[in-house]
């Protein structure tokens, strides 16, 4: 009897790349250590993208989203495969806990659940979409714009009050397709860092901190931000699986990434439950973890 076969959900450029270059690499590396751990339990992973048309996902146990990183650029289409690949494997993490995390909305439900987020005003479609006025109306006078629906910092922006007339034209063009944030520009990004802690099966595994390149504010890589070996705090512990465990319902694998506010209080910047990249490369025994955590969700 063949094993049970999981797949690794990427995305058509990361199916198969050519190895050699580091952003790839770090890909296939990711996906070996996650690989090996499931084959130790029994396990047969492969990595297939989303939106292949040919694929029968009725063949997988197990649909494991891993680096479907093109998501909200074809939005519409990934939602259409969520409810698609739900309705013929099992999809994890689960369709109505990806639903809830892919918009940014879940923050002020987060908010309400008592996990401190930083404070967030949502600008909805047709809404008036003043940036000037917005700032003065919650006394900002530094603030960060993004969409509901993004990643990698996409659209994200920080802008003070003196050039929101500047930004106002972008502003516009983006709230006429869908929610935008305004939050305020956190300091302690730019200072220390964002502390960004995994969480496997509820508990935190191993933490990073993510520092953006001299100038800018943008800790992704994508935009020249590094990755450095973080020893969490008990306190940073706790905080992480509080958030973890607000979600409902509970997530197999999830990021926080978290900083320190104004008030020196610890607060959610994102909770990343769809596609996170979980750095198994700098901590190898969380993907152990990952694959322990899946056996018993098994169908």
């Amino acid at each position: 009897m063949s094993p049970p076969r999981i797949a690794l959900v990427t995305e058509a450029r990361y199916e198969a790349p050519a190895p050699g270059y580091w952003y790839t690499d770090n890909i296939l590396e990711e996906d070996r250590l996650v690989t090996e751990a499931l084959a130790a339990h029994g396990l047969h992973a492969e990595r297939v993208s989303w939106a292949r048309p040919d694929v029968d996902w009725s063949q997988y146990a197990v649909a494991l989203l891993r680096t479907p990183w093109d998501y909200f650029e074809r939005f519409d289409a990934f939602t259409r495969w969520l409810h698609h690949v739900s309705a013929r494997t099992r999809l994890l993490n689960p369709l109505s806990l990806v639903r809830w995390n892919v918009d940014k909305h879940y923050l002020a439900q987060l908010e309400d659940r008592g996990v401190h987020v930083v404070p967030t005003v949502f600008v909805e479609p047709g809404q008036p979409a003043d940036l000037a006025a917005l700032l003065a109306e919650h006394q900002l006078d530094e603030a960060v714009i993004k969409p509901a629906v993004s990643g990698g910092a996409r659209h994200t922006y920080r802008l003070r009050s003196a050039d929101a007339h500047a930004h106002q034209p972008r502003f516009e063009q983006l709230v006429r397709h869908g929610a935008m944030l305004l939050q305020p520009y956190v300091r302690d990004i730019v200072e220390r860092g964002e502390m960004t802690l995994v969480v496997i099966d509820g508990r935190v595994t191993h933490a990073l901190r993510k520092v953006a390149k001299p100038g800018d504010f943008r800790v992704q890589d994508d935009h020249g931000g590094t990755v450095h070996p973080y020893e969490p705090s008990p306190e940073e512990v706790a905080f992480a699986q509080r958030a973890i465990a607000a979600c409902q319902p509970a997530p197999l694998y999830g990021r926080v990434d978290m900083v320190r506010d104004a008030e020196d209080r610890l607060a959610v910047m994102e909770l990343e439950l769809v596609e996170p990249e979980l750095w198994f490369r700098l901590h190898p025994p969380a993907a152990e973890a990952l694959a322990r955590g899946l056996v018993p969700r098994l169908p």
